[in-house]
């Protein structure tokens, strides 16, 4: 007779129990238990919680040391991973190349951390992190930006993110970084 493995159904799981769960009464100054709890706290535990089933929740692709991804679009996936090879076009929140990694196409990300190497054009709409490992060429386009001592960045780099801004934005500048 087979078994079922544990990790099928996980998912369905974990939804069922964070449905079943009675919401707690609002207003009301104490929790299931019935001690007093303070109110000013309500706002910061909800926080918490929902950032923790976020990242629970949210999918990630790794694309791990040795492996080549090539010729493929990327979508659906919230934070991606990359140790290998990655050559493809991607939107997603979140993107972190590691010292080993390297991305080649298109991407539109919320944050990048870049520890690699990215060629190609990326645009961030938040927050673009270059670490002194990274190297990043191409077409730049960022909300925010952090280059730390011994990052590179070089190709046509401009600030503004969205399409409003990016028809009245005029270059900021165009770097050339050299090690």
């Amino acid at each position: 007779m087979a078994t079922q493995s544990p990790f099928f159904g996980k998912r369905d799981r974990e939804a069922e129990s964070l449905t079943s769960r009675p919401a707690p009464l609002m207003g009301s100054n104490t929790n299931l238990s019935g001690t007093p709890v303070n109110p000013s706290t309500l706002t910061t535990q909800a926080a918490n919680a929902a950032a923790s089933v976020a990242k629970e929740g949210g999918s990630k692709l790794t694309v791990g040391p040795n492996i080549k991804l090539k010729g493929v679009e990327i979508t659906d996936c919230d934070t991606l991973v990359v140790e290998g090879l990655v050559e493809a076009t991607m939107d997603s929140r979140v993107m972190q190349i590691a010292e080993q990694g390297a991305f080649k196409g298109s991407a539109e990300i919320d944050i990048a951390e870049i520890r690699g190497l990215f060629d190609g054009n990326l645009t961030v709409r938040e927050k673009l992190v270059i670490h002194s490992t990274g190297k990043v060429t191409g077409k730049i386009r960022y909300g925010k930006i952090v280059v730390e001592e011994g990052g590179q960045l070089s190709g046509e780099i401009s600030f503004g993110t969205s399409a409003a801004s990016g028809s009245a934005a005029k270059p900021a500048a165009t770097l050339q970084a050299a090690a």
